[in-house]
């Protein structure tokens, strides 16, 4: 059975809260504005494709840049199939 059709369980909810907490401590913001921008990118994505969102993967890591090294957001977004619209429904 492939993964994106099996139900989360209590530990993979668990594990997806402790990895938010993670990210939003390294991003140095709260899990409640993750979460929040997890939701929003997860909505403005699937306008255009059908994404799992079991799969979906938000990390912030820290960068080095030329003045020291800043938090920089990657996103894993797996792609079941992009979505047939035209302009006038976007």
């Amino acid at each position: 059975m492939m993964r994106f059709f099996r139900k989360k369980s209590s530990g993979d909810f668990a594990r997806d809260r402790l990895k938010l907490l993670l990210v939003a401590d390294r991003a140095n913001c709260s899990p409640d504005i993750m979460e929040m921008i997890e939701t929003d990118m997860v909505r403005v994505i699937s306008k255009y494709v059908e994404i799992d969102t079991e799969g979906f993967d938000l990390q912030i890591l820290q960068t080095k840049t030329e003045d020291g090294t800043c938090p920089t957001l990657f996103a894993n977004i797996p792609i079941r199939s992009v979505k047939q619209c035209n302009r006038q429904t976007i």
